[in-house]
């Protein structure tokens, strides 16, 4: 029975009757009590006692019981009994033990009249030894507060000491004795007193008290005067405890038996592997054969398998100690137990996670974090639709681009929005066959290869797998090591993988592989069928900023024992490594040079013993040197011959200048600049324009047959080729026969044709961004370019004007400053 600590009940009734006349009435009351000799009168003179609420139980009479009371309701009535006569209290049971603040209808009508001999105050309850003395019936409520007092009419027992009494007295104590013996907790002091002899009425109320059942069940038997029928409803509930008692001795009977006869194996095997062993008869390769059996047991794979690698423990155990051939045995075994059957991450692809995780993680790259988190839309709606025709799609990704522009670092953030385990394997220089496959056991140490190795390194069915640089595999002699890629990398076939070296198909349909390159030309035209490309094209200098800023800066600092207190560099200062020390696609060479900024800072606090260094443009000079690389610059004045250009590069935009000089000659034609073949040809492509149309241009016959064409173009140390600067040529040669400057605040791009069309080119993004750097503020661009400056940075579209040309008449109307002449024809 349990009586909790709650708030205190409000309550507008009058309040108690003072302590003694609650004392004094009971007294009276208990002096004219009669009884008969069949029957016992079921009425007594009233009584006005306090009334405690019991959340769960019930007290029977002619039973003690500790209770602890908590509620404030339930402490003033145990607190203001009399000291100096017995302290008697009704006990009512709720009806809803949830309930904090009862009222008399949350209170059952029948309850407990009991004594409390003796108290004990903790810090928050009151415990109290309670006895029972006998049943009353409430007929009102005097007062509900501070504490309840009630007006209660003495219950007796309605008993006949018939034949029929006895067999049910004798017949109930059978059954409890016989629920004793199967094990029904109950103190030995009241078993025995109960076998000892007592009345009928508190025999039957102290075998109930002793049931397993619910308070309800408990008060109806409280509210039964009739004793025969009492004994009939506690004969039932012994019989259900009995049921439950023999059930549950039967579950433990055969638990035992089952750990009885396990517990006996065990000991056998454990006996009779000592006595081998002392008679020489077990050796190593028995324990080990025994080992692996116990994991081949755990091991969740088909039957198939299992039957290999039991034949090959068969081997182990048949052979001796000194055989050369158990180590390479065992040594499979190992690698084969050490794989992830079956073992499975718990992945919860969970698109706006995977976006915060990119976001977190890495600064720009818009167009690949958008086909990575398609990518992973598609890869959630085919494991909804597992059992669908869904395998149309490639799900092998393929990160293309320039070293130092985030592939791996991205494939990791992957790994983690997924949940799962990330392996990486590096695949340059490779050119054995093996070492993707493994070797076969047949050679001397064999072992696994990298594919297999990383799954054990997962130790998972379902982890992200990054080879690394897959464009500098090689072959030789000894295999093509891409061509062993190809079944783990198609995810028809990956489904049973085979390693040479386990021999024995391996599931990596769950994995989800990412492959890393630099460029997609070394790549076999067969393997990259199967990648999903995915193209870096390098980083701006404003996302070089926000990088250098938001990751770069912070975890230069730590790494070499600063803070960001200690070493203070401004955002002019970043801008100024970024343009002047650097040029790259990625941010790898301007970490470096952050590091060596943090390093010099480093020396200056150690010997100075400075709290803070101040990197200004003079210390920036003094830390790293003379600045490494000049601005893109456009051309000062507009100049007869010579004309802007735009090129991309494998670090981004850049601004080309090229240069067309005249001289006296036989209209010969002079190439200088290290130019590739296709910028050869697109020279050639423009002087033959130029020739084709030179009465509309402006040019005589004569002066093209006399004149000598050297076109360059400047930085001949660096090649350069491509088709993109055919307009660039074409109005420099232009300039020059007609001396006409070219504007020197116009880029240009394109492609010429012989007919004059200019066509479409790539890295618009980047040329942009260089033109915007160079301060130019026009640049002519092809039509079909048009549609290309979504990717343009707003900044750049901020300040540059880009017109779209789809003829060199038009690309030579807006960029030379004269309005060009035709020559006159005669007639």
């Amino acid at each position: 029975m349990t009586e909790d600590t709650n708030n205190r009940p409000k309550s507008d009734t009058p309040k108690t009757q003072k302590k003694a006349s609650l004392s004094d009435s009971f007294k009276k009351s208990m002096e004219g009590s009669e009884t008969s000799t069949q029957t016992k009168s079921s009425r007594t003179r009233i009584l006005t006692l306090p009334a405690v609420p019991v959340r769960e139980g019930v007290l029977f009479p002619s039973t003690e019981s500790v209770l602890s009371f908590g509620r404030q309701l339930s402490l003033n009535a145990i607190k203001d009994l009399p000291d100096d006569h017995p302290k008697y209290v009704v006990l009512i049971t709720q009806k809803d033990s949830t309930t904090n603040a009862p009222e008399p209808k949350d209170l059952y009508d029948y309850g407990t009249l009991a004594i409390v001999e003796k108290t004990l105050d903790s810090e928050d309850n009151t415990n109290a030894l309670v006895k029972g003395v006998g049943r009353v019936k409430v007929l009102r409520y005097i007062s509900t507060f501070p504490r309840i007092v009630v007006e209660v009419e003495r219950i007796r027992d309605i008993e006949v000491n018939d034949e029929e009494m006895k067999a049910l007295v004798s017949h109930l104590q059978k059954e409890f004795r016989q629920s004793i013996h199967m094990g029904k907790p109950v103190e030995f002091l009241n078993f025995m007193k109960l076998m000892g002899g007592v009345k009928n009425g508190e025999l039957v109320d102290q075998i109930a008290s002793t049931l397993s059942v619910k308070s309800a069940e408990k008060q109806a038997l409280l509210e039964e005067l009739n004793v025969k029928e009492r004994i009939r409803k506690v004969l039932e509930h012994l019989a259900h405890e009995m049921k439950v008692l023999e059930i549950e001795k039967d579950v433990v009977h055969k638990t035992q038996e089952t750990f009885d006869k396990n517990m006996r194996e065990n000991i056998l095997r454990e006996r009779l592997k000592t006595i081998q062993k002392e008679l020489g008869d077990i050796d190593d390769e028995e324990e080990a054969a025994i080992s692996y059996e116990g994991k081949l047991k755990r091991l969740k794979i088909s039957k198939e398998l299992k039957s290999k690698i039991k034949k090959e423990i068969k081997k182990l155990r048949q052979m001796s100690p000194n055989n050369p051939e158990s180590g390479y045995v065992r040594s499979w075994l190992d690698v084969v137990f050490e794989l992830p059957w079956g073992k499975l991450s718990k992945s919860d692809i969970d698109l706006k996670k995977a976006e915060k995780v990119l976001e977190k993680n890495h600064y720009g790259l818009k167009d690949v974090k958008d086909r990575i988190i398609e990518h992973m839309a598609v890869m959630q709606l085919k494991e909804k639709n597992k059992n669908k025709e869904d395998q149309s799609i490639p799900t092998i990704i393929c990160f293309v681009g320039p070293p130092g522009v985030g592939k791996t670092s991205i494939g990791r953030s992957i790994a983690e929005a997924l949940g799962r385990e990330f392996v990486k394997i590096s695949l340059g220089g490779v050119r054995d066959e093996a070492e993707i496959r493994g070797h076969r056991r047949t050679y001397v140490g064999a072992m696994p290869g990298k594919i297999i190795n990383g799954m054990k390194q997962a130790k998972s069915m379902n982890p992200v797998f990054m080879l690394d640089e897959i464009d500098k595999l090689g072959n030789d002699f000894r295999g093509d090591p891409s061509a062993a890629l190809l079944e783990a990398l198609d995810p028809e076939q990956n489904s049973s993988f085979e390693d040479h070296y386990i021999d024995m198909p391996f599931d990596l349909s769950q994995v989800i592989f990412i492959t890393t390159a630099n460029t997609l030309s070394t790549i076999p035209a067969a393997l990259r069928d199967r990648l999903e490309i995915i193209s870096y094209s390098g980083y701006t200098e404003e996302e070089k900023f926000e990088i250098a800023k938001r990751h770069l800066l912070k975890k230069t600092t730590i790494a070499h024992g600063l803070t960001e207190k200690k070493l203070a560099i401004s955002d002019q200062i970043i801008k100024t490594v970024i343009s002047r020390y650097t040029k790259e696609a990625g941010v790898r060479s301007l970490e470096k040079t952050l590091g060596k900024i943090a390093r010099k800072a480093a020396r200056t606090i150690v010997e100075t013993k400075k709290n803070t260094v101040k990197v200004t443009p003079t210390l920036l000079k003094d830390y790293l040197g003379p600045e490494r690389f000049d601005p893109p610059l456009k051309s000062d004045e507009s100049i007869i011959g010579q004309s802007t250009g735009l090129a991309w590069t494998s670090v981004g935009g850049d601004v080309l200048f090229i240069e067309v000089a005249l001289t006296p000659g036989k209209g010969k034609v002079q190439l200088t600049g290290k130019l590739g073949k296709v910028m050869q040809e697109s020279a050639q492509t423009a002087l033959t324009y130029v020739k084709a149309h030179s009465k509309e241009l402006g040019i005589s016959d004569k002066k093209l047959a006399n004149t000598d064409v050297h076109i360059h173009v400047p930085e001949g140390s660096v090649p350069k080729d491509g088709p993109s600067a055919g307009v660039t040529i074409t109005t420099a040669i232009v300039s020059a026969y007609t001396d006409n400057p070219v504007h020197k605040d116009i880029a240009m791009t394109g492609e010429v044709t012989l007919r004059g069309n200019v066509l479409r080119i790539g890295g618009l993004k980047e040329k942009s961004i260089a033109a915007h750097q160079a301060g130019s503020k026009t640049v002519l661009i092809p039509k079909d370019n048009e549609r290309d400056l979504v990717e343009v940075p707003d900044s750049v579209k901020a300040d540059i004007t880009f017109v779209p040309m789809a003829n060199v008449r038009d690309v030579l109307e807006k960029a030379l400053t004269k309005k060009i002449k035709p020559l006159s024809t005669k007639k």
